[in-house]
């Protein structure tokens, strides 16, 4: 690697770094992946890294070519100390809200964890419901080496899981836009209507009240 890329992705292990000098040891990043969708399961990661690993090119999932992020995918789950994939349903997201089924996705990530993490970096800038020692960031995906790999897991296994629901509802083209509202999208709902995979309270803007 360049110089320069090993100091950027050194720069971003400040936050485990700072986790470990308080004694902690499993340190864990957690993120999700689809809370914008108008369509499909709200997905999360959590892992744990192994210190001093440089994966090179790791950045915010949103920055990378799907190229990227799916060799990306398979570097980190073969390196990684421990990690877990996990989502939260549509049923869940119209039972709770986007915002809790997130959190619901998170939690159920890091509780796959083996071993269990002692401490969480979480992307935002709030978590409900987490009973570990935790700090919320804001852009962690940009910020914090563990919590930018939790990106690339979660945006990966949802966007192999919308693809494969392509087959299900062709009509809708979701491998081509991944649930979200865009104009095509958009097209086909008001020609077609809401599958039971749409998240129906987000389609009010669209198809009005009578969904």
């Amino acid at each position: 690697m360049k110089p320069e890329e090993i100091l950027r992705l050194e720069n971003m292990t400040l936050y485990e770094k700072g986790a470990k000098e308080l004694g902690y040891k499993y340190i864990c990043g957690i993120d999700e992946a689809g809370r914008g969708p108008l369509a499909g399961d709200v997905f999360a990661a959590a892992v744990i890294l192994p210190e001093d690993y440089l994966p090179e090119g790791l950045n915010d999932s949103k920055k990378l070519t799907a190229k990227k992020r799916e060799s990306l995918f398979d570097e980190i789950t073969k390196n990684a100390v421990t990690y877990g994939i996990a989502s939260a349903s549509v049923e869940e997201i119209e039972e709770i809200n986007i915002r809790n089924a997130s959190f619901l996705a998170m939690r159920r990530a890091a509780e796959k964890l083996n071993p269990a993490p002692d401490y969480l970096l979480i992307d935002g800038n709030a978590a409900v419901g987490f009973n570990t020692p935790l700090t919320t960031i804001v852009k962690g995906d940009s910020k914090s080496l563990s919590v930018a790999a939790a990106s690339i897991l979660a945006k990966v296994a949802r966007d192999r899981y919308i693809t494969e629901l392509s087959d299900k509802y062709p009509e809708y083209n979701f491998a081509k836009h991944k649930g979200y509202g865009t104009k095509e999208h958009c097209e086909a709902l008001l020609k077609y209507g809401p599958c039971e995979i749409h998240r129906k309270s987000f389609l009010k803007k669209i198809l009005g009240e009578n969904i």
